[in-house]
């Protein structure tokens, strides 16, 4: 039967996708279960390892393509047919390298054998194949921990999620090429959502790497239709859809303000220092934020584009930490000003500056219909939107603002916002970028004093 199940699992490359399910399901039980062991089988093209000679096999791809699976099963592959390999499992955090990389629905216990499977002693971040191989747990927030230990392989997953602050990531992945000197073809195989990072440009650019990918829709017979559906809805044609999903690698756009790589710098490796979970906030822990204020750019109509809602605090340093994107897409007035209130009672902000261009008695009235009851400041834009940004995006360049996580939207704004002016971002305007502008303006380039209350 198992021989059958090989013939039959060659024939299954062969057949058009769409006949592909009924004719595993004509399998009888046996076949199956043989036809289950062959992961060459069932495996989409992009998650097999490219042929030929390299030392890197950079795979990026869409969200739900497979990516985890394919690393968990060259891993596993490697230690079987290799009973002196010592390979490195290095993850963001250690936590996410057990979780994924192990522990995970597609990690290396999960796609193990039952004869095959390795013991995993959490104690010391170590799994070990019943052949003899070895695979150890490694942070990437901790290049230290790689220098000096030894490696015949290496599965590095997420790369870009990487802290790249202080070049962390860099000097992790130093650290680990600098210890893969074991047995005769050391190798690195690197799983990750594509993102502009410093050290994904420059494993692209290593004549030893290989980089291969894909979009999220190749691995969709494993995907809930509804998943689809969604995803499509809501990302299709959006940068960040094109990143997440269709895998692609977003080139940068000369003459932007900002740069992604500029943005990865400024990302905090850790959460905000807030009390709360999800998109909500609290008060910050003594003396670590001094005032915390909402930028909002409201709409022109109902119909018009989205309202931004931006979030950010002054910390006791000095320098600024945007903590979230609150923004609405397409709001009635009573929407969005509901969102700017939402916004305002869980980060317990002291003051909403809104730009009031379009309408200032209109833009106070709908706020002060929201019920909010904090000092609200009307700003009237009398430069353009890239003007504006130009003082804001050399505070970025200083160092002195962080972004509190990846917030995607308003990032692909920032990145399309031009020097001496013009925009190539998504949308028709940057509304999430200049609501951004209007809080750290007020928070780092306004006049040095005493917040004061400010009527309608």
């Amino acid at each position: 039967m198992v021989e059958m199940a090989d013939a039959r699992g060659r024939y299954l490359g062969r057949i058009r996708r769409g006949r592909r399910a009924d004719f595993i399901q004509d399998m009888a039980q046996d076949e199956r279960l043989a036809f289950d062991k062959h992961w060459e089988l069932q495996a989409h093209d992009g998650q097999i390892a490219p042929p030929g000679e390299w030392s890197t096999w950079l795979l990026m791809a869409g969200r739900g393509f497979g990516k985890t699976r394919a690393g968990a099963e060259w891993a596993r592959a490697v230690a079987q047919a290799d009973g002196t390999a010592r390979i490195a499992l290095v993850g963001a955090s250690l936590a996410e390298a057990r979780a994924i990389m192990v522990e995970g629905p597609s990690g290396l216990l999960a796609v193990a054998g039952a004869k095959q499977r390795p013991r995993f002693e959490p104690s010391k971040n170590l799994l070990r194949w019943p052949g003899g191989a070895e695979a150890r747990l490694y942070s990437a927030a901790e290049p230290e921990s790689l220098r000096g230990p030894q490696h015949s392989h290496a599965w590095c997953d997420e790369l870009a999620k990487w802290p790249a602050s202080t070049s962390r990531a860099e000097a992790c992945w130093d650290n680990l090429q600098l210890g893969l000197r074991l047995g005769r073809d050391p190798r690195s195989v690197v799983t990750t959502t594509p993102r502009a990072v410093p050290l994904v440009r420059r494993l692209i650019a290593d004549e030893g790497t290989v980089v291969t990918g894909g979009t999220t829709l190749a691995n969709a017979r494993n995907l809930s239709p509804g998943f689809i559906a969604v995803i499509e809805r809501q990302y299709a044609g959006t940068s960040f859809g094109r990143q997440e999903l269709n895998g692609e690698l977003l080139a940068e756009v000369d003459g932007a303000l900002w740069s992604r790589a500029l943005l990865e710098r400024c990302r905090e490796a850790a959460s905000p220092p807030a009390c709360g979970t999800g998109s909500g906030g609290g008060p910050a822990p003594d003396g670590a934020w001094s005032r915390v204020v909402i930028g909002v750019d409201p709409p022109a109509s109902a119909q018009g584009d989205a309202c931004g809602i931006v979030v950010a605090a002054l910390l006791a340093d000095g320098t600024a930490l945007v903590l979230a994107d609150a923004s609405v897409e397409r709001p009635s007035p009573e929407r969005w000003a509901r969102a700017v209130a939402e916004a305002a009672a869980a980060w317990h902000a002291d003051r909403v500056v809104a730009e009031a261009n379009q309408g200032g008695a209109m833009v106070a009235s709908v706020l002060r219909a929201a019920e909010i009851t904090l000092p609200v400041k009307l700003v009237h834009a009398s430069r353009g939107k890239t003007a504006r940004a130009e003082p804001v995006a050399a505070l970025y360049e200083a160092g002195r603002v962080r972004h509190a996580a990846l917030f995607a939207k308003l990032e692909d704004e920032l990145c399309g916002l031009m020097a001496g002016g013009g925009y190539e971002g998504p949308g028709r305007s940057p509304d999430r970028a200049d609501a951004l502008v209007w809080a750290l303006t007020e928070l780092m380039l306004g006049r040095v004093g005493r917040p004061q209350v400010v009527g309608f």
